[in-house]
């Protein structure tokens, strides 16, 4: 299935597996590679070290193109930067938007460079910048997420940029593809429908706890780090929500700790990285502080395997994902009934 999106990338289908913290890895996006998808390394939660190996585990597993997702505000992004140019890899996806600068030495070197946005005025700033496409989530998605849904945010987007748009939040078939291409976009990114994959690594246990859950089992919640967080409703989670602010800061102080030990990061680069974040604008101090919840609260669960322990970002799909498919078989079905569904219509 050609679209603008396989053209800039070099993948078969206009499928993307979104770089989710401790879930994926070389595994998951060396399957989704290999099935014709973009699947794209979460690197937030990898050292530079743990980094290099991952890319070179992926390069081991699959000649396909793949992406690594990157912090732009991260002490050491100028190090990853070039850590990819000097891997060839093939696509550079953000959270948070990258600077001009950094975005011209990305394509400067064939990379490229697809942001992930929650609004109209941001694809625009981004495509302004130089962006070659980007990742538009609506608030059904998982982990951060906006308050618009993907059936305004979308079309939104595509009515002020002429880059290619994919289009995330809410996604897990053919149908929802089809539909995305109907409005225009040039592709799909799913996080929580790939997560529940055999080559996911994330523990059964916890793949079990999402399976079990309907369709109104997820809540944005600000007590995880400061910003809206679609999870799971857990018992942690109306912990969370019942909890104080100095409470909530207090833990937040203790995550920074673990989670500076699991990284080797030192807590000047920590700093660093806070005042970043602070100088971006999105956040307060108390929010800067609380943003060290969300790596050490998400690996309790996805890597400790103990679902009621820790935070479980997931989509609104959910509710009504009920199988574990391999990667392959998944992205095949979904391209098969999108192609399905677009001839029909044409046929009308």
């Amino acid at each position: 299935m050609k679209t603008a999106l396989t053209e800039l990338t070099g993948i078969r289908h206009p499928v993307v597996q979104t770089g989710m913290g401790w879930v994926a890895g070389p595994r998951l996006v060396s399957a989704t590679a290999e099935g014709g998808g973009l699947g794209i390394l979460a690197s937030a939660t990898m050292t530079y070290e743990e980094l290099a190996t991952a890319i070179k585990e992926t390069k081991l597993r699959t000649a396909k193109p793949f992406g690594v997702n990157l912090r732009a505000d991260a002490g050491d992004a100028g190090r990853r930067v070039d850590l990819l140019i000097a891997e060839g890899v093939k696509v550079a996806s953000f959270a948070l938007a990258p600077k001009p600068d950094m975005i011209a030495k990305l394509k400067d070197h064939g990379i490229v460079v697809v942001p992930s946005v929650g609004a109209a005025r941001h694809a625009e700033k981004v495509a302004g910048w130089g962006a070659d496409a980007v990742i538009v989530q609506g608030g059904e998605g998982g982990g951060h997420t906006g308050g618009v849904a993907t059936t305004l945010l979308l079309p939104s987007v595509l009515d002020v940029v002429d880059i290619p748009v994919v289009a995330a939040g809410g996604f897990y078939d053919g149908r929802g593809l089809a539909a995305a291409l109907a409005y225009g976009a040039a592709g799909v990114a799913m996080g929580t429908r790939f997560l529940l994959t055999r080559e996911s690594t994330v523990p059964d246990a916890v793949k079990r706890a999402y399976l079990a859950r309907g369709l109104g089992d997820t809540v944005v919640t600000r007590k995880v780090d400061g910003l809206p967080h679609r999870v799971l409703r857990t018992g942690l989670v109306d912990a969370l929500e019942r909890s104080g602010r100095l409470t909530g800061l207090a833990r937040a102080v203790g995550n920074a700790a673990r989670f500076r030990r699991i990284t080797g990061l030192t807590w000047r680069s920590m700093v660093r990285e806070g005042v970043a974040m602070k100088r971006g604008g999105d956040r307060d101090w108390a929010q800067v502080l609380m943003a060290a919840n969300t790596p050490m609260l998400l690996r309790a669960g996805l890597v400790g395997g103990d679902p009621d322990a820790g935070v479980l970002a997931s989509g609104q799909v959910v509710g009504l994902l009920e199988d574990l498919p391999a990667v392959a078989g998944l992205i095949e079905r979904i391209v098969a009934d999108a192609e399905r569904i677009l001839r029909r219509l044409g046929e009308r």
